[in-house]
């Protein structure tokens, strides 16, 4: 949903495709120009129409995190041997659709929060529906980042009474210091705590196997 005050619209340019304009509602506040190489910015843009542009920009970047998943979702259930040909032909990097896509899966239509980004949902992503609920109504109720709400998830694990049935366990795993330096420089590229990228990383390549062993042991025998 873009902001009041500034619009989004197409507006084709001598340089070519896929340029679009964020226009602010005053003509004399300018406009700031998109294209697929960057932002053409006028000189002298005030600051409301700099603000409420970076405002539609931040919202058309969540969005389409949702966009996406829901897209590749939806290719993997009606066209599962063609879609991986769907996403080269769109250039697009499959493990980053997977991510959004495993979120996507996760989180029907009707349970997502607009005035939550794509990024809270993926926070509460590998829990339960009903505790998915509790910390979403607590982050929309505060108002909170999505580092807040990460915090808040960790200190409500870390005060979890000692008697209880411990929900995880933990497991040695020895690892190559280079393989280990590599997997933390991929969690900061993402922005996520490293525990959780790597729990993340390892539940999407365990559903991707378990569905492609369903999809194997669906598919008829040859020649019969």
């Amino acid at each position: 949903m873009n902001p009041p005050g500034v619009g989004l619209s197409a507006r084709p340019t001598a340089s070519g495709r896929g340029n679009r304009r964020l226009t602010h509602a005053m003509p004399q506040g300018g406009e700031v120009l998109t294209t697929r190489v960057g932002l053409q910015i006028p000189a002298g843009l005030n600051f409301d129409t700099w603000e409420r542009a970076g405002r539609t920009l931040a919202g058309i970047v969540d969005s389409s995190a949702w966009w996406l998943g829901d897209w590749l979702v939806y290719g993997k259930d009606n066209y599962a041997d063609r879609y991986e040909r769907g996403i080269r032909a769109a250039g697009l990097k499959y493990q980053t659709l997977r991510n959004y896509a495993w979120v996507s899966r996760r989180f029907e239509f009707g349970r997502r929060r607009s005035r939550l980004s794509f990024q809270h949902h993926a926070e509460v992503a590998s829990l339960t529906v009903d505790q998915q609920e509790c910390w979403l109504d607590s982050a929309e109720q505060g108002n909170w980042t999505t580092k807040q709400l990460r915090s808040a998830i960790q200190r409500a694990r870390e005060n979890e009474p000692s008697g209880k049935e411990p929900s995880h366990v933990t497991r040695r795993l020895e690892v190559p210091d280079n393989r280990f330096r590599r997997w933390h420089k991929a969690a900061e590229r993402s922005g996520i705590d490293f525990e959780k990228w790597v729990t993340t990383t390892l539940d999407h390549a365990a559903e991707r196997t378990l569905e492609d062993l369903k999809a194997l042991a669906d598919r008829p025998e040859a020649g019969v």
